[in-house]
């Protein structure tokens, strides 16, 4: 019997544990709204408390549909753009590339260093077409990635990422990312004043884009 991998994480980096398992869970419905039989197989793996991963109902049915749409996002960007390059913010365990990819693709998958490493431990490394980036995205380490790349279209997926930090911080990297790559388009979760739960949004970052942004 194979030893099972006790995750190391702590503060936010630990939620992803909570997506994690609602993505295995869900996978194992007949009736699945996402399959990914992938997080099955590292649930089983890993030495994970699932007492405290469970979410409530409605709070897992919520989870799931944005999943759901986030990859459904993805695929309508690739489908508009099938050469295009995919940064997925905060990616922590997701197989989302798995789940969408074209064969043409360009994807990096960013997150910090304790979930990139616990990553290769359970899913694997690099291969064609795919890239794993160690840091922060508030941080201008990993832009020196996407150096060969510009010129072509871009989509950056930030799920269950922004909500966590200060809405400086936020403006500060979707000002980055104007700046960085014009044209590109990022899709998130946000909290508004009007709606006390999240919602998904597209943002297409032109130069135009103005200094305020915020929801």
């Amino acid at each position: 019997m194979s030893e099972k991998t006790e995750p190391n994480l702590n503060d936010v980096a630990e939620t992803l544990l909570i997506t994690l398992n609602t993505r295995a869970i869900e996978s194992q419905r007949p009736d699945a709204m996402i399959k990914d039989d992938k997080a099955v197989a590292i649930v089983a793996q890993g030495d994970f408390d699932h007492s405290r991963l469970r979410l409530q109902g409605n709070d897992e049915v919520s989870l799931i549909l944005r999943m759901r749409e986030f990859d459904r996002q993805a695929r309508e960007f690739l489908t508009r753009n099938p050469d295009g390059v995919v940064v997925h913010i905060g990616c922590g365990l997701d197989t989302r590339f798995e789940r969408v990819d074209n064969g043409r693709v360009e994807w990096f998958d960013l997150d910090l260093p304790q979930v990139i490493a616990l990553r290769r431990n359970l899913i694997g490394g690099e291969m064609e077409r795919y890239r794993l980036l160690s840091g922060s995205v508030f941080e201008s380490a990993w832009l020196e990635a996407m150096a060969g790349y510009l010129g072509r279209p871009f989509l950056f997926l930030a799920e269950g990422v922004l909500p966590y930090f200060e809405t400086a911080q936020v403006k500060s990297l979707v000002l980055t990312l104007r700046d960085q790559f014009p044209g590109a388009e990022l899709v998130c979760d946000a909290h508004t004043s009007f709606f006390p739960g999240c919602i998904t949004c597209r943002w297409l970052c032109p130069k135009s884009m103005p200094a305020c942004i915020g929801c």
